[in-house]
C-alpha cells in the first residue's frame, strides 16, 4: 500500500512537471520592433514557421524603444532591437545597446555602408532595407532643372518654394549628415541657412503632408523618403492618386554624389538571453523571401543585390544612382548637424 502511494505521488509530479520542461524548450524571441507596418506581420510569421521559434514583440516608436531599454537595463528581455533610420541605430550603438554579431552570412550579403562599423568582432547593426530621400516638385510650378540637387534646396531662385519636416527628425538629420560629409562643415551650414530663408512655411508634418502640400500648392518643393510616394502611387484611394499626378519626383545628385539612401535595421541587444535565436532572425532579415516583404508589401528596396521584387511603384521610380558613404558616418555626424540646425533656427 505505501508503495502503491509512493509510485501515484512519483507520476502526479511528473505530469506536472512535463508542461513546464515542454515550455522551458520552447523557443522564443522578443523583438522590440519600432516598425509598424501591418505586412511585416507575415515577415514574422514565416520566420516562426520556418524555424519554430515564437515572436514576442514590443512595438513603440524609436525612442520609445531606447528608452525602454535604457530602463530596463541588464535585466532587459530583448534579443533583437529593429530600428528606422541610421541616426537611430548609431544612437543606440553609442548608448551600448547592441553587441556585435559575426556572420559570414550577414557579412556576404549585406554592403559593408549599410551596416554599422566592423572592429574585428562583428557589426553591431545591420540595415535589411533602404528608402531614397527624394525631392518632389509641383510640376506645374517648377522647372525639374531647379530642383535636381539638395543644394538647390538653399538656392536663392528656391525662396518661397520650399517646405520639410521638423529639421531634427532622424530622416532629415541623416540626410544633413550626409550632405556635411560631401560638402564640409562650412558649406553645410551656409546650406541649411539658405533652406530656411526659402521656407514656405515653418517645418511640420510627416512625409506624406509634404507631398499633400506640395500638390496643393501649399508650397512648390519638398523633401520625403521614396516609400511614402510609392505607397501613395499604389494606393486605391483617388485622393491619393490626384497627389501623385501633380507632383514630379527626382533624384537628387545624380551627375555627383548621389542620391542619400537610409535603412531599417537592427541588432542583436546587448543582453540578449536567446542570442543564437536573435542572430538566426537577422540572419532570416536577408533572405530572399524577407527581402520581398521588403519590397513588395512596404516599397522598400532590398539591400541584397539581386534580390528579386515584384513591386510596380518602384519599377516605375525606377534605378538611381545612390551614394555610397557608409550610412553610420550619417549617423555619427547627426550631433554637429543639430548644433547647425540650432544656430541657423532650423526648427
Amino acid at each position: 500500500m505505501t508503495y502503491h502511494r509512493t509510485l501515484v505521488a512519483a507520476l502526479a509530479t511528473l505530469a506536472t512537471a512535463l508542461p513546464l520542461a515542454a515550455s522551458a524548450q520552447e523557443k522564443v524571441l522578443n523583438l522590440y520592433s519600432a516598425r509598424h507596418y501591418q505586412t511585416d506581420e507575415a515577415l514574422y510569421a514565416n520566420f516562426s514557421k520556418a524555424t519554430g521559434v515564437r515572436i514576442n514583440r514590443v512595438d513603440a516608436d524609436d525612442a520609445g524603444i531606447l528608452a525602454r531599454l535604457k530602463s530596463e537595463g541588464t535585466a532587459s528581455p530583448a534579443d533583437v532591437i529593429l530600428l528606422v533610420d541610421a541616426a537611430r541605430l548609431w544612437r543606440a550603438e553609442t548608448d551600448g545597446l547592441f553587441q556585435p554579431v559575426k556572420s559570414a552570412l550577414l557579412e556576404s550579403r549585406i554592403p559593408a555602408t549599410l551596416r554599422g562599423a566592423d572592429t574585428g568582432q562583428g557589426s553591431q547593426w545591420f540595415g535589411f532595407s533602404t528608402r531614397g530621400r527624394v525631392i518632389v516638385y509641383n510640376k506645374a510650378s517648377v522647372a525639374k532643372a531647379d530642383a535636381d540637387t539638395y543644394e538647390e534646396l538653399g538656392d536663392p531662385k528656391n525662396k518661397g518654394k520650399v517646405c520639410t519636416r521638423s529639421g531634427s527628425h532622424p530622416y532629415n538629420l541623416s540626410l544633413f549628415g550626409a550632405v556635411m560629409q560631401h560638402l564640409g562643415e562650412p558649406a553645410t551650414e551656409a546650406w541649411l541657412k539658405g533652406m530656411v530663408a526659402n521656407m514656405a512655411r515653418a517645418p511640420k508634418g510627416g512625409d506624406t503632408d509634404q507631398i499633400k502640400a506640395v500638390a496643393s500648392g501649399e508650397c512648390q518643393i519638398a523633401l520625403t523618403n521614396t516609400y511614402y510616394l510609392a505607397r501613395m502611387m499604389r494606393s486605391s484611394n483617388p485622393d491619393d492618386r490626384a497627389v501623385v499626378e501633380k507632383v514630379g519626383v527626382v533624384f537628387p545628385n545624380q551627375s555627383s554624389w548621389g542620391t542619400h539612401v537610409n535603412i531599417a535595421g537592427a541588432g542583436v541587444a546587448k543582453n540578449s538571453p536567446n542570442r543564437a535565436a536573435a542572430q538566426q532572425f537577422l540572419e532570416y532579415l536577408a533572405s530572399e523571401q524577407a527581402q520581398a516583404y521588403f519590397a513588395d508589401g512596404n516599397n522598400e528596396w532590398p539591400v541584397v543585390a539581386g534580390a528579386k521584387t515584384t513591386n510596380p511603384a518602384l519599377d516605375a521610380l525606377g534605378p538611381f544612382k545612390a551614394e555610397t558613404i557608409p550610412v553610420s558616418v550619417t549617423g555619427m555626424n547627426q550631433t554637429k548637424v543639430q548644433q547647425m540646425l540650432d544656430r541657423v533656427g532650423y526648427k
